[in-house]
């Protein structure tokens, strides 16, 4: 167990050092910046690596969470940056409405553009995002976005996966190193049903509300009139124990139906439901 952890502390030193030697190449950066551990570690390092100038760009829209944006803000002024926000609202797009399975593309080609247009404006061309290496395990729509665009993504370029960025982000100090994660709202809507604002406001009103009674990593999945609530297991028994309390409160949202799913927390559920399509369609 020594061996293994002494390892680990070298590489992440190594690749502490390598992101900095990347990152004081580019001279003037924009983030594309959330306040999530991957792109908070981001402008950290670039502050300590004495660019020319850095700036952290929030892109805001019906997708993001108002508590997300505010989190985004308070790390960043944590780290005497001043954070830049930007608009841009992906549902303008009816294809994109129409929650198709590769809506992560056009969600996050019209977050980059908002970004790099602001970055443009401010005579700023190299943009970088937090993606990191466990982002290229799994199928994800948005990494096409990425390359298109022509944005670069440091801590996938020296290799940290999501525990090498936790690991960094402790070491210094970073207030969002043990944030959970908190994808865009739109996951919360099964794929093909239609979005709409509305939908989205009400899947955060009941996130809200179930963080204010202590559960700090929380999903409200949107299945119509039904809300379907993922918490980790450990939090289950306390969850049920609240049932009054938490019905009270989702049903206060719009939700008529309250349920709790049995697997617990856990990222892309909405996607089972296509692999169950898929699966019961080549049995016939």
């Amino acid at each position: 167990m020594i061996i293994s952890y002494v390892h680990t502390c070298h590489v992440s030193d190594k690749s502490l050092e390598q992101l900095k030697e990347i990152l004081h190449s580019m001279k003037r950066v924009a983030i594309a910046y959330s306040g999530g551990v991957d792109s908070a570690l981001l402008l950290r390092v670039a502050k300590d690596s004495l660019l020319e100038e850095i700036i952290a760009i929030v892109n805001v829209s019906p997708l993001n969470s108002a508590d997300d944006v505010d989190n985004a803000i308070m790390v960043a002024r944590s780290m005497n940056i001043e954070p830049l926000i930007t608009y841009s609202n992906p549902l303008n797009d009816p294809y994109f409405r129409s929650n198709p399975i590769d809506r992560c593309y056009y969600c996050k080609k019209s977050m980059l553009n908002a970004i790099i247009n602001m970055a443009k404006d401010r005579g700023i061309e190299c943009v970088i995002e937090g993606s990191h290496r466990d982002d290229l395990d799994c199928d994800r729509p948005g990494n096409r976005a990425i390359a298109e665009l022509g944005v670069r993504s440091p801590l996938r370029e020296v290799g940290l996966d999501k525990k090498g960025v936790r690991r960094l982000a402790k070491k210094l100090s970073i207030p969002s190193a043990d944030r959970p994660s908190s994808p865009c709202l739109i996951t919360r809507i099964p794929f093909n049903q239609e979005v709409s604002e509305e939908a989205l406001k009400t899947v955060e009103k009941a996130e809200s509300a179930l963080k204010e009674l202590g559960f700090e990593e929380v999903r409200v999945r949107h299945h119509g009139t039904i809300a379907r609530i993922e918490v980790p297991r450990n939090d289950m028994i306390r969850l049920i124990n609240l049932y009054d309390k938490v019905v009270e409160k989702l049903n206060r949202t719009g939700f008529i139906y309250v349920t709790v799913d049995l697997q617990g927390i856990r990222s892309g559920s909405m996607s089972e439901a296509l692999a169950s399509n898929t699966n019961r369609h080549n049995d016939v």
